[in-house]
């Protein structure tokens, strides 16, 4: 063997070269990338399934929410409308038995506040026309340094229509209303004003009757006006709805609405032009209706449209806001029928007065308590021959009353005699000292002529 052609055939052989790129690589490539966008789509979708899935178990419990309007949508049976969306869901409706949750719909609006007022305008219409507006004309007389001045005075009440005899009609207000009148007059729910007398009154109990005669009413007043219709206060309980009427300020007739606050109260109270106490053991209706200057006498009306209390303004002082007392009318009944008995009262022509025939000293309140004498009108002396010397007053006795009604000075004695004729009888209380002290007497003394007075 020839090495040297062995060498030279060893090393001349040729060098290979690489392989020509196959043309369909490229192609494959995008293929495999199409496949795995293809794989992470379907998974990437199964997530986004699931996890939609799962929030509509929570939010819908346990079921698959379709839009919420169709789900609450309803046919006119009141049955459930299968949404339409729930065939393309997949979701099969068949197994859909679960109720959904209500909406809460939005409103642009403020909800409108629902008050519960306590209409009390068919009671207001049905006992307004009872309750009349009294206004007073008074002479209030002071001492300055021993000399007496007189000074006249108005003040504003209220009254109920209590009843009616073949002659007038009867009103009951507070005695403080009327206290010290010189001249009365009434106004009725048609403002047609009248005047007015008084009847009786018990200032112990702060109750008057006045009275006002038909034949100064017209016919057309008649027919406005009604009789008011008294209730039983005894039957009253607190927190019962009241109203109360009268002429609240002068003004004329308003209401007020409350409540019963309490009852049986025992407050004292005060006339209003004088220093005498009244009502010392009566008891009281309070209520937060409320209860102005003009509004005693007034009616306090319970729900039925009855007058279960008699308003006053005096009750309780002005120490007290937002607070008011009335009269139970139960408590007021028989002082009111006593009173509607009496004689009216109708001013005597001064010739024709009659007089008793005595002077007098008052026993004011701090000589009474120094001196522990009645409060009243001490007889110094008595005129010979007259009513008083007849029915036998002497000097010393103390007059406290006339006719039943209260007197503590020489004045509201003269005032009580000017409704008086001469040849009248009326009954005087005095207070007669003895061993033992005062005692109360009753006298019958009739009247003299006024020449036969000093």
């Amino acid at each position: 063997m020839d090495m040297n052609n062995n060498y030279n055939s060893y090393y001349q052989q040729p060098v290979p070269t690489k392989a020509p790129k196959k043309k369909n690589g490229t192609a494959k490539k995008l293929l495999v990338g199409a496949l795995v966008g293809l794989v992470f789509g379907i998974f990437a979708g199964l997530g986004f399934w699931a996890v939609n899935y799962t929030t509509n178990l929570v939010i819908g419990n346990g079921q698959p929410k379709g839009r919420i309007e169709d789900r609450l949508a309803k046919n006119e049976a009141g049955e459930d409308v299968k949404p339409e969306n729930e065939a393309v869901a997949g979701i099969d409706a068949k197994e859909d038995t679960a109720i959904a949750p209500p909406q809460i719909e939005e409103s642009t609006t403020v909800p409108k506040k629902e008050y519960y007022v306590n209409d009390v305008t068919s009671v207001v219409e049905k006992t307004m026309p009872s309750v009349v507006a009294v206004s007073n004309k008074y002479v209030e007389k002071m001492n300055y340094f021993g000399k007496t001045y007189s000074q006249e005075g108005k003040s504003a009440g209220s009254g109920i229509i209590v009843g009616q005899n073949d002659d007038e009609l009867l009103l009951v207000t507070n005695y403080h209303v009327v206290d010290k009148a010189e001249e009365l007059s009434v106004t009725f729910a048609d403002d047609e004003n009248v005047k007015a007398q008084i009847k009786g009154t018990d200032s112990d109990r702060d109750l008057a009757v006045i009275a006002v005669q038909l034949s100064d009413i017209k016919p057309s007043t008649m027919d406005s006006i009604v009789i008011a219709k008294l209730g039983d206060s005894h039957a009253l309980t607190v927190g019962e709805p009241v109203v109360a009427i009268g002429n609240a300020l002068g003004y004329g007739q308003s209401v007020t609405v409350g409540v019963v606050s309490a009852l049986d109260r025992p407050i004292a109270a005060a006339s209003a032009n004088s220093d005498r106490e009244i009502n010392k053991d009566a008891t009281f209706i309070q209520t937060d209706a409320a209860i102005n200057p003009g509004n005693s006498g007034g009616a306090l009306i319970n729900m039925r449209g009855e007058v279960i209390g008699i308003n006053s303004n005096k009750i309780g002082g002005s120490i007290v806001e937002g607070v008011g007392y009335a009269i139970p009318i139960s408590d007021a009944k028989p002082i009111i029928e006593e009173l509607m008995t009496k004689k009216t009262k109708i001013k005597v022509d001064e010739n024709s007065r009659g007089m008793l025939g005595i002077t007098g000293v008052n026993v004011e309140r701090q000589y009474s308590e120094v001196y522990g004498m009645p409060v009243g009108v001490y007889i110094s002396s008595v005129t010979d021959g007259t009513g008083a010397d007849k029915a036998g007053l002497v000097r010393g006795d103390i007059i406290v009353k006339i006719e039943g009604e209260e007197v503590s000075s020489m004045d509201e004695l003269k005032k009580a005699l000017e409704y008086c004729s001469a040849g009248d009888t009326v009954e005087i209380t005095i207070m007669q000292g003895s061993p033992t002290g005062y005692k109360a007497k009753n006298v019958m003394v009739t009247l003299s002529p006024v020449e036969n007075n000093r």
